[in-house]
């Protein structure tokens, strides 16, 4: 069976592990809740001077808050108690300086008011972010105790007017937790029915299953009168039972009265007092720690499945996240350069899945050529080419001192070579749509490939080396489609005005040349016929350039396009390598923190696992 300590110091160690790792539950985005809100934990509730401080370092046993008037808690303390064995001496450790330990408990107090003035300044602010302290003593229990700042009613000098509400609400964050038990402190020398602590308790917990009634300075009750009432539960009933505490006077502070012999004072004014005498061995701060801690056992052992659940899931999700950001990599050289080759292999296929279809992409390609091209070619100033007044100038130019006696075939030919040079302009153009496609999704795959997305250096690498290989494979599509125009200008088609004259004659309209050779009709038919061939001229090719461009751009991409990596990387040594696999900063913090959460999250279930009980 599992002891009471073992129980609440287990739920203590797996509190602090979470608070030093700043726990976030599970992995970025988990709907999950964290570990540390999966815990229980007792918040200390209660009006300005209602004594708060007090009964908290009555529990403790030691004098290490700050004390003042007006509002002295600032900032909420998370305050860990971790019970050690016998004789071992007591020390305390912040959170923000884990590196120092603290014996002296008046340092303890004055680094609780340095760090408080650090982050709100010497007024009167507060602030949401905790202090966490932990105390390591024989004399205490193993408890988690979180004392907030006090209740008010009225915002003072330096105050803003909206910090009563901004008090309620920082208080209202812990206690509308679940699994936050409600330490509600009501001063006995006040009507119960104006306790700040007990109105809010109300609220966040009507059914009174998660609040402790505490009634402090009943030794300054007004003779005569007494706090029966309360304690026994009839002005207002809890499901547990009220608890009376003593706390050491203003006379026994200005003396430095050790909280050892506060305590026994505290026994001996139950014990003798005819009021409470009766209640005595159910009064005072030790029995108040300890029925806490009792509690706390009860609802952990109670939690304990849906805490296994809940850690279970985290561990799954901490697991995915660490798939998702990669595991380490190896250091031996080898090992690097394998891990470098699947990484480019994972980027391939998802490349070759935007150009086959299995992403988008692919079908911009397309759409070049079918949209693109033709209306590039469209465009083509022909008509300026091929008006009269260029024919008839660019004939006469060709017919020199000595005009053409039957058809002008110089020019024929410098009108035809002066028409498909204008292709030239759509065939590069297609060639270099293809390119900024291809490099686009170069770009995306690379931004896709999840596995990548951790190194920076290598995802620059692979992006300049498939480039470099796209410019060669541009170069190629270009020659290639250039050199479709070409051929088309070294070689007409003779066939297609073999057909022409004869044509002309079985419209029974024979050539004139002595009455048209220089007439506007001449002219006109001269370009009529070099741009039927233009435009057959111009239907071949736009069939003939894309399968230039797919087979010298992107079917090189989908066969080579790290190649030209594949041969830098086997020329790398080992640093280089290293160098390639360098990781990004925030990823590799990532990284660290999922692996730190994932172990915390691991060794709890662990510990949960070895701490047999009895039910």
């Amino acid at each position: 069976m599992a002891t009471m300590e073992s129980l609440i110091g287990l739920v203590n160690r797996i509190q602090r592990a979470c608070t030093v790792l700043g726990d976030h539950g599970g992995a970025e985005g988990s709907a999950l809740p964290t570990l540390w809100e999966a815990l229980p934990s007792v918040a200390v509730v209660g009006g300005q001077s209602s004594g708060k401080s007090s009964v908290l370092e009555s529990i403790v046993g030691r004098d290490f808050l700050p004390r003042g008037s007006g509002i002295v808690t600032r900032r909420p303390l998370v305050l860990q108690l971790h019970k050690t064995e016998d004789g071992q001496a007591e020390y305390s450790e912040f959170l923000h300086l884990p590196q120092r330990r603290f014996t002296d408990f008046s340092v303890v107090r004055k680094e609780i008011q340095d760090d408080t003035d650090r982050l709100t300044g010497k007024s009167k602010q507060i602030s949401p972010v905790p202090i966490h302290l932990s105390i390591y003593s024989p004399q205490v229990v193993n408890l988690t105790l979180i004392d907030l700042p006090g209740l008010t009613k009225v915002a003072v000098e330096d105050q803003p007017e909206s910090i009563v509400q901004d008090i309620e609400n920082m208080v209202r964050s812990y206690v509308e937790k679940p699994n936050c038990i409600i330490l509600a402190i009501s001063p006995a020398n006040q009507d119960i029915a104006t306790s700040d602590a007990i109105k809010l308790a109300r609220e966040v917990d009507p059914t009174g299953e998660r609040t402790f009634g505490v009634l402090t300075k009943l030794d300054l009750m007004d003779k005569g009168t007494n706090a029966l009432d309360v304690l026994e539960g009839r002005s207002y009933r809890l499901q547990h039972p009220w608890v009376g505490i003593v706390n050491r006077s203003q006379a026994d502070i200005n003396k430095n009265t050790d909280m050892m012999s506060a305590r026994r004072k505290e026994k001996d004014y139950f014990i003798s007092s005819p009021d409470y005498g009766h209640l005595a061995s159910k009064m005072g701060s030790e029995y108040l720690a300890k029925l806490l801690s009792r509690h706390l056992e009860n609802v952990i052992k109670s939690r304990i499945p849906s805490i296994t659940s809940l850690i279970n899931k985290t561990i799954d999700e901490l697991e995915s996240e660490m798939d998702r950001l990669g595991r380490p990599i190896a250091l031996d050289a080898g090992a690097q350069l394998y891990s470098i080759l699947e990484l480019c292999r994972a980027f391939d296929r998802i490349f070759k899945e935007h150009l086959d279809g299995g992403r988008p992409g692919g079908d911009r390609i397309y759409s070049v050529f079918d949209n693109q091209l033709p209306a590039a070619l469209k465009k083509l100033p022909f008509d300026r080419h091929l008006s009269p007044q260029n024919v008839m100038k660019v004939v006469s130019e060709a017919d020199g001192y000595q005009p053409h006696l039957i058809a002008p075939e110089q020019g024929y030919r410098r009108l035809i070579d002066g028409a498909l040079n204008y292709f030239k302009g759509p065939a590069e153009a297609s060639v270099d749509a293809v390119h900024f496609v291809l490099k686009d999704l170069v770009r995306i795959s690379i931004g896709e490939t999840e596995e990548l997305r951790r190194f920076p250096t290598l995802q620059a690498e692979l992006a300049a080396a498939a480039y470099h290989s796209l410019e060669r494979f541009r170069d190629d599509g270009r020659k290639t489609a250039l050199r479709l125009v070409e051929m088309e200008s070294s070689y007409l088609t003779v066939e297609f005005f073999r057909k022409l004259p004869q044509e002309v004659e079985r419209a029974g309209n024979p050539p004139n040349p002595a009455v048209d050779r220089y007439s506007d009709g001449h002219f006109r038919r001269i370009a009529s016929n070099v741009s039927s061939y233009v435009t057959m001229v111009s239907e071949t090719l736009r069939n003939t350039i894309p399968k230039a461009v797919v087979h010298c751009q992107v079917r090189e991409a989908k066969r080579s396009l790290l190649n030209h990596f594949y041969t830098l990387v086997g020329k790398k040594e080992g640093k280089q390598l290293s160098q390639m696999l360098d990781e990004d900063p925030a990823l590799m913090e990532r990284r660290l923190q999922c692996a730190k959460r994932l172990e915390l999250y691991k060794n709890a279930r662990d510990e949960i696992d070895a701490v047999a009980w009895t039910r």
